[in-house]
Formats: structure tokens, sequence, C-alpha cells
């Protein structure tokens, strides 16, 4: 069986660096599935909607359900058509298969002037170059949630910038703690403390770009529906973000790899 190049990095890892990430919120995970009466939430992942992604809709269902993930956030660079037809078919598996636990929550990641900052339940786009405070009023004006992804990663191109942060510090409802595609574990931990400094609550994401990338992050919490920002909010507080940390260049190179397949039709 071929070796995941993901586990085999975290294997890499030292007892020291292992210690510095295994705190509450920021924790090196190995395992695949989820405790028993358990299940995962992922709340950062992309599809074929974004420019930079080209994992098709129609496989994310059986792909969620292998890795255990119920409730999957699709946060597409910009857009929303994605997460709405996504959730489109999921709706209509469960009318056909009873019981079908898989739960789409509408979501975005937006380009502000001064950064990405991701919006949940969202039920129209919001445009992209608007100034973070603005983006915050069009995600609050729609019920939705204010996710802050990645923002502490110096090396991600579009992370939020502290000066915005500042600005906008009393307006975010979740703040994303592990992020499988962060250039360095302790960035993650940056997230943690920044998170328990403001009192607010933590997710995880797997950023994915790729189908394999699917699952790699998640927040694992007793089964229960997630209907509303509040019932997301009250699960995470409950649970613990862990993922599978996998190197940037490695990431990217599976990116490609995988765009290059898709363009040959292989995958």
């Amino acid at each position: 069986m071929e070796k995941n190049p993901a586990a085999e990095q975290l294997e890499e890892l030292s007892p020291k660096e292992v210690d510095e990430v295994e705190t509450l919120g920021a924790v090196v995970e190995k395992k695949g599935g989820p405790e028993p009466g358990n299940m995962k939430i992922d709340l950062h992942c992309h599809t074929e909607a974004s420019a930079d992604c080209s994992t098709p809709l129609e496989l994310f269902p059986a792909r969620c359900r292998e890795r255990g993930v119920w409730v999957q956030a699709i946060t597409d660079h910009n857009e929303i058509w994605g997460a709405q037809k996504l959730q489109e078919m999921v709706e209509e598996e469960k009318v056909k298969k009873a019981g079908f636990p898989l739960t789409i929550i509408v979501g975005e990641e937006v380009s502000t002037i001064h950064g990405e900052i991701i919006g949940l339940f969202l039920k129209e786009k919001i445009p992209a170059g608007m100034t973070p405070r603005e983006t915050v009023h069009a995600i609050k004006e729609q019920g939705g949630l204010v996710v802050l992804p990645h923002g502490f990663d110096p090396l991600k191109r579009w992370r939020l910038q502290p000066a915005a942060l500042e600005t906008i510090e009393d307006e975010i409802n979740v703040v994303e703690t592990f992020n499988s595609r962060i250039s360095q574990l302790r960035w993650n931990q940056a997230a943690v403390d920044w998170a328990k400094l403001h009192g607010v609550a933590m997710s995880a994401g797997s950023d994915a770009h790729t189908l394999s990338d699917i699952g790699s992050a998640w927040v694992e919490v007793p089964v229960q529906k997630i209907q509303t920002p509040q019932d997301l909010v009250k699960a995470l507080e409950a649970g613990v973000p862990v993922g599978e940390w996998t190197h940037p260049v490695v990431a990217f190179a599976y990116k490609f790899w995988d765009r290059s397949l898709r363009r040959l039709g292989v995958r």
C-alpha cells in the first residue's frame, strides 16, 4: 500500500515539535476516523468553483463519508455557486437515502482589500474587493458567521493583515486554529493563543484543494444536527480542532499533479 506523505511528515516531527502543537486547538492527529458516536466538522474547503481547484462537486459526498466528515463547509474563493449546488445535491441524496449523514454549509472565502475572511451560512455571494469591515458587515447582514482563516501565517499571501484584524477583532465569531496548509505548525498555535485571548470559538479547516485533502482537518464532536450558526458555534465549543499537516510545498505539488491529471481526463 502506498504510504501517505502527510503521515510520513508527522512521523518525522520531533517530540519537542509535537509538544509545541499538541495543545487545545492545535493538535497533530495521526488516526483518521472519529470515535464511535462522534462526527467531524471541516469549515474550510474548496471545489471546482474556485479558480485554483479542480475537484468535481459530485465526488465530495463519497469522500466526506470515507473520512467521517458529517458537516462540511464549502468556502470557495469569492464564489458560492459550488457550495449551493453541492448542498442541493446532498439534500436530494438525503431524500433518496434516509439517514444520509452529510450537511453542507454554504460559505465563501472572500478576498478583501487587506486579506481573506470566511463567511458561513451565506445566501448570497459577498463581492470581493471591499474593506474587511464592509465584508464583515455583509456577512452579518445575511445572519452568517465570520471566520478568520490562517490569519497568523506571514507566508500566506492572502492572510488578513494584522492592522486590518484589529479593526474587526470584536466581530469575529470563529478562529481557524488548525489549518492543514499552514507554512509552519506554530502559526496554528498563534491562532489558538489569539482565540483564547478573545474568547472566540476555535475551528479546523483542511483548506483542501484536491480530493485527497478533504477531511485532513476537523473538529470532532458528538453526533448532532448543525442547522444554524448557533448550532455550529455550540458544537465547536465542545470540540477540539485536530488535523494532518502537509508542508505547503508538498501540498502545491499535489495540487499541480491533481489538476494536470484532471486536464488529461485521468481523474
